[in-house]
């Protein structure tokens, strides 16, 4: 399963951006992000019930993700962005069985991602 992203774009610093997710279903999803020349990261992740939610250190208080399990999308409200914040931003689902409470956190514990979506933040 291959997951669709969208919504990012150029944005001068202290901007906002929304990105969406078109997930398969109700399942644990993530957002990371691949900036150039680094490793993939975590950036945010939400429970497949939408009872938790865990951020990245360097996006928490700006970010916030949620989800609307009608439609079957993930969302990524971007505030304050930074020219750090520049990268492709990936979804990710987590189709396995777990805790209700449970962020996974790493890449290795999520099946399907998406595209990628690229953000830039300008200075």
């Amino acid at each position: 399963v291959q997951l669709v992203e969208s919504g990012g774009g150029l944005v001068q610093a202290g901007g906002s951006l929304r990105l969406f997710c078109a997930a398969s279903g109700r399942y644990a999803m993530g957002w990371f992000r691949q900036a150039p020349g680094k490793e993939r990261e975590f950036v945010a992740g939400i429970t497949w019930n939408g009872y938790a939610s865990d951020y990245a250190d360097s996006v928490r208080g700006r970010f916030a993700i949620s989800r609307d399990d009608s439609k079957n999308e993930v969302f990524l409200q971007m505030n304050s962005l930074k020219p750090e914040d520049t990268a492709v931003y990936y979804c990710a689902e987590d189709q396995s069985a777990r805790s209700p409470w449970y962020v996974p956190r790493v890449a290795g514990d999520y099946d399907s991602w998406g595209q990628g979506t690229q953000v830039f933040v300008s200075s």
